[in-house]
């Protein structure tokens, strides 16, 4: 039997949602095993001058705790 945690993270793109979704997962896998999934909990956009400057995400990943 499995026993999976779950843990909340944020992370930052210029570029994309995707990309930011993508970066936290990668930084995550760092120092986490066994990610198994990501849910993406929010959005945030940052808005400096009238455009879209950054793209932000809050994650909850998934990961199976070892025995």
């Amino acid at each position: 039997m499995s026993v999976a945690k779950v843990i909340e993270i944020s992370a930052e793109s210029p570029e994309s949602f995707e990309a930011a979704i993508r970066e936290g997962v990668r930084r995550a896998a760092g120092t986490v095993e066994d990610i198994k999934g990501a849910w993406v909990k929010e959005q945030q956009v940052v808005v400096e001058n009238g455009e879209v400057k950054a793209f932000r995400v809050d994650l909850k990943v998934t990961f199976v705790l070892k025995d």
